[in-house]
Protein backbone atom coordinates (compact mmCIF):
# COMPACT_ATOMS: atom_id res chain seq x y z
CA UNK A 1 0.00 0.00 0.00
CA UNK A 2 1.33 3.53 -1.06
CA UNK A 3 0.88 5.53 2.34
CA UNK A 4 3.12 8.78 0.45
CA UNK A 5 0.89 12.05 0.73
CA UNK A 6 0.87 12.65 -2.98
CA UNK A 7 -0.49 9.34 -3.64
CA UNK A 8 -3.28 10.03 -1.02
CA UNK A 9 -3.64 13.47 -2.86
CA UNK A 10 -4.37 11.54 -5.97
CA UNK A 11 -7.02 9.83 -4.60
CA UNK A 12 -8.80 12.90 -3.20
CA UNK A 13 -8.84 14.70 -6.62
CA UNK A 14 -9.98 11.86 -8.15
CA UNK A 15 -12.91 11.85 -6.33
CA UNK A 16 -13.78 15.29 -6.40
CA UNK A 17 -11.55 17.10 -3.84
CA UNK A 18 -10.20 20.37 -4.65
CA UNK A 19 -7.23 22.16 -3.00
CA UNK A 20 -8.67 25.08 -0.58
CA UNK A 21 -5.50 26.73 1.02
CA UNK A 22 -2.53 25.68 2.92
CA UNK A 23 -1.04 26.38 6.08
CA UNK A 24 3.00 24.94 7.29
CA UNK A 25 3.25 21.48 6.20
CA UNK A 26 -0.91 21.25 5.97
CA UNK A 27 -2.97 21.07 2.71
CA UNK A 28 -6.82 21.28 2.81
CA UNK A 29 -8.95 19.80 0.41
CA UNK A 30 -12.52 20.85 0.09
CA UNK A 31 -15.18 18.45 -1.93
CA UNK A 32 -18.51 20.92 -2.15
CA UNK A 33 -20.47 18.16 -4.02
CA UNK A 34 -20.39 16.66 -0.23
CA UNK A 35 -19.34 19.43 1.63
CA UNK A 36 -16.73 17.25 3.37
CA UNK A 37 -12.83 18.46 4.00
CA UNK A 38 -10.02 16.42 4.14
CA UNK A 39 -6.84 17.80 5.90
CA UNK A 40 -3.64 16.27 4.59
CA UNK A 41 -0.15 16.28 6.48
CA UNK A 42 2.35 17.16 4.02
CA UNK A 43 5.96 16.47 5.27
CA UNK A 44 8.21 16.64 2.31
CA UNK A 45 9.21 13.17 1.27
CA UNK A 46 8.20 11.20 4.26
CA UNK A 47 5.04 8.62 4.34
CA UNK A 48 1.82 8.90 6.15
CA UNK A 49 1.66 6.03 8.99
CA UNK A 50 -0.88 3.62 8.04
CA UNK A 51 -3.67 5.18 10.55
CA UNK A 52 -3.38 8.49 9.62
CA UNK A 53 -3.67 7.41 5.52
CA UNK A 54 -6.88 5.37 6.68
CA UNK A 55 -8.39 8.10 9.28
CA UNK A 56 -8.17 10.48 6.48
CA UNK A 57 -10.18 8.22 3.83
CA UNK A 58 -12.67 7.69 5.82
CA UNK A 59 -13.33 11.00 6.82
CA UNK A 60 -13.49 12.10 3.15
CA UNK A 61 -15.90 9.02 2.47
CA UNK A 62 -13.27 7.35 0.32
CA UNK A 63 -14.05 3.72 0.50
CA UNK A 64 -10.06 2.00 1.35
CA UNK A 65 -10.79 -0.83 -0.95
CA UNK A 66 -11.53 1.57 -3.95
CA UNK A 67 -7.87 2.60 -3.41
CA UNK A 68 -5.98 -0.48 -4.95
Amino acid sequence: MNLSPRHLIKLLEENGFIFKRSKGSHRLYYNPINNKTAIVPFHGGRDLKKGTFLAILRQAGIDKNETE
